[in-house]
């Protein structure tokens, strides 16, 4: 009997390569067939998914579901398979069913949850369901036994090196791997690579810390670099996206990597830390710029030193570590992408919205540091991180989690996703507004350097109308640089990446 594994629609533009769906397909290659359809790029993915299913050999369907639109394919697709199809047995994995376990099985259309990585407990939950045995020894897995959710034990991470390679020729029977080369800001053929996984801090903010509880391994350099390298001789693939929730974990590995990668000429991003990435030597920074570093991400979150003890930063990020590092960077030409989280909960409403005006004339403290740095802004959105002390305090003040999965997809809940509309009760309409309206003239003076498609004279334009109201801090009702930001489908990269 086959697979079916699916990847749901997080954006068109630019799809990338799949990793989640190919580490699962690598687990179980050559003991079940397995078949990918990809919403990314299928228009109509439904069409594709119900011809495997016609043919009868489709056993068991899984898709990796992340918060926001993949939902919104994921959701009405496996309540068609469980209603046209009930016999087959539907999984599900990623970060939102790991974090809403419970709304997910009481859905009636997911049979089984994957919390964490799948690549040992994926083919032994199949090898179950084919003997028709207990689930109750395989580790990171929730399901529903009698109505009682079932959450077993959590495995460690394993030895990255020792699991299969990720079977790209396999995946080009599909779809051809130059779909998943996009043109982005850092190259003309881009890669998506997944080198890490888990992270070793527990922000309480962050959907990571309950999946992985702290723990983190990443392939080693000589894993990295021998993907890596085959794809860009096959492909002629000129850049890397590195997807790891935190790829900096290691200055040794990154230093191995950054040498063994610099005679390849490939421009690379990743995700990581502040706090952490600041105790590199200046060494290991040019060399990481000469290797082909163009931007980092890092969630800066907010340059207040009381919120960032609350958000459980890791006890070492600052506001004046924020401000240095970012003016470090400017000597190695490594851009720093800093993400800022507006709206957290306060005493009452004054204080919410005192934070919120902070925040933003810390940005701009920012912007003085490293006119480049790329700002992204997002309005707070809460995670079910129980037990943190922030945690407390929302749920405290009332915010509550949809109790249908069907709930999920609507408009609203799709934008808590995206961390744009947080639907908490402390956030009020003048406070989002305030917010949105400093995004715009933000983004209007100092536009994305990631936006490829801006014209050198259109980011010129948008500037010039922009600059009366950055400078005078005039934020309010900015339809003039709205405008313009429609007319030339100006892209945010936290919602449309590179």
């Amino acid at each position: 009997m086959s697979v079916l594994l699916f990847n749901p629609l997080a954006t068109r533009h630019n799809p990338r390569i799949p990793n989640s769906i190919l580490q699962i397909a690598a687990s179980i290659d050559g003991q079940f067939d397995w078949f990918v359809v990809d919403g990314n790029i299928d228009k109509e993915p439904w069409d594709k998914i119900e011809s495997y299913l016609k043919s009868g050999k489709i056993k068991y369907f899984g898709s990796t579901v992340m918060p926001g639109p993949q939902l919104k394919q994921a959701i009405p697709i496996s309540k068609k398979i469980r209603a046209l199809y009930p016999d087959i047995k539907i999984i599900w994995g990623g970060y939102f069913p790991s974090n809403h376990s419970e709304v997910v099985l009481n859905s009636g259309y997911v049979d089984v949850i994957v919390n964490g990585m799948g690549d040992k407990c994926f083919p032994a939950l199949l090898d179950a369901f084919e003997k028709n045995s207990s689930l109750d020894g395989i580790k990171n897995l929730i399901y529903l036994n009698e109505g009682k959710l079932i959450r077993t034990p959590k495995s460690e991470i394993p030895e990255l090196d020792e699991l299969p390679l990720l079977p790209y020729e396999t995946l080009s029977r599909f779809y051809s791997l130059d779909k998943y080369l996009a043109k982005t800001y850092l190259g003309a053929k881009t890669i998506a690579y997944h080198s890490s996984f888990g992270c070793p801090f527990t922000c309480s903010f962050c959907a990571v810390v309950p999946i992985y509880n702290a723990r983190w391994k990443g392939y080693s350099s000589e894993r990295i670099i021998n993907e890596v390298t085959a794809i860009k001789r096959k492909y002629n693939a000129d850049a890397v996206e590195f997807h790891d929730n935190n790829f900096f974990v290691s200055e040794k590995r990154v230093v191995e990597f950054s040498n063994a990668i610099k005679p390849e000429k490939m421009v690379w991003w990743g995700e990581g830390r502040i706090d952490t990435i600041s105790k590199y030597k200046d060494e290991s920074l040019a060399l990481m710029s000469e290797s082909g570093c163009k931007m980092i991400f890092f969630g800066a979150e907010t340059g207040n030193d009381e919120l960032l003890k609350k958000m459980d930063k890791g006890g070492t990020q600052t506001r004046e570590q924020i401000l240095s590092f970012a003016s470090r960077l400017k000597k190695f030409n490594i851009i720093p992408e800093y993400s800022f989280v507006l709206g957290f909960p306060g005493k009452d409403d004054a204080e919410v919205y005192k934070n919120i005006l902070e925040e933003i004339n810390f940005i701009r403290e920012v912007k003085k540091a490293n006119e480049a740095a790329e700002i992204i802004i997002y309005v707070y959105s809460p995670v079910p991180t129980e037990g943190s002390e922030l945690y407390k305090e929302i749920t405290a003040k009332g915010f509550r989690f949809p109790e249908k999965l069907d709930d999920w997809i609507s408009l609203e809940w799709e934008n808590f996703d995206l961390r744009k509309n947080p639907l908490t009760p402390w956030i009020k309409a003048y406070m989002v507004n305030k917010i949105k309206d400093f995004e715009t003239v933000l983004n209007g003076y100092y536009p994305t350097a990631t936006d490829i498609r801006l014209s050198p004279l259109q980011k010129k334009i948008i500037k010039l109308v922009s600059t009366w109201r950055y400078k005078l801090g005039f934020y309010a009702f900015p339809y003039e640089i709205k405008f313009l930001q429609k007319l030339w489908k100006y892209r945010q990269p936290e919602k449309e990446g590179f």
